[in-house]
């Protein structure tokens, strides 16, 4: 299988490496960039990678075509690409629907799946939002395997990934945002940042394990450290007092917007 990734940005050159990293699999990997830096980087870390600054070069004969530019790139990249119906599109473009994407390649009917990534996929632990529009089951899943890989990957309807996205793409900010924070606190009692760090980032994927391995729910998790009487609660009821809960909803509903 023939995989062209257009655009060597943080993003595709992330997933270029995350496949290039995949076992077991026969795959032709060719990257696609205006200039030669990344791709020289690329080309550097994983020799099987193949480089060119031909985006129809890349494209050609590709069973897969994952284009990873800027929204407002799509049409300029896209519509010269002449691309067949047997060949597979998947567009990284946050924002651009199903329908301007049909638009700009001029092939309706071929398979189209939108991709939302987020910056964790660099560490091959991002939760991966997928939509799929005119992909048999064999196509659907061949997606899903490619991004399981690479961390997490999800099947959702085009109309929630706007929401979805809050929550994964935009979400993992806010998660660093409270670490920065926490860090903070730490900071003013005495531990040293990077000690602080370390703790609170262990901590968050803790519980991250406890959450995806176990049939469980956070107020369950929560209720097994909060003692009546004990320091948890206190904090867990200074942080609802200061508003926490609403901040985060308020946080993801404007990020949908």
């Amino acid at each position: 299988m023939k995989v062209a990734i257009i655009g060597a940005g943080n993003m595709g050159s992330a997933i270029a490496r995350g496949l290039a990293r995949q076992s077991g699999t026969e795959r032709e990997i060719i990257v696609s960039n205006p200039s030669n830096g990344k791709l020289e980087k690329l080309k550097a870390d994983f020799p099987v990678i193949q480089t060119t600054n031909d985006n129809a070069e890349a494209a050609n004969n590709a069973d897969v075509i994952i284009v990873a530019v800027k929204p407002w790139l799509m049409e300029k990249v896209l519509s010269p690409l002449r691309l067949k119906r047997s060949q597979i599109l998947v567009s990284l473009a946050a924002g651009i629907c199903f329908d301007d994407l049909a638009h700009f390649c001029g092939e309706p009917e071929m398979a189209i799946f939108r991709v939302v990534p987020n910056t964790a996929i660099a560490e091959r632990a991002s939760m991966t939002l997928i939509s799929a529009r005119n992909a048999s089951d064999k196509q659907k899943q061949l997606l899903m395997d490619m991004f399981n890989e690479m961390g997490l990957a999800m099947m959702i309807q085009e109309s929630k990934l706007a929401a979805a996205t809050s929550l994964t793409s935009c979400g993992i900010a806010y998660v660093l945002k409270y670490v920065q924070a926490a860090m903070q606190a730490g900071i003013e009692m005495g531990i040293s940042p990077k000690d602080a760090m370390t703790m609170i980032a262990q901590s968050l994927e803790g519980a991250a394990e406890i959450l995806l391995n176990n049939d469980t729910h956070p107020s369950v998790e929560i209720d097994k450290v909060t003692t009546p009487g004990g320091i948890t609660i206190k904090g867990i009821n200074e942080l609802e007092h200061a508003g926490f809960t609403s901040a985060v909803i308020r946080a993801m509903k404007a990020s949908k917007s």
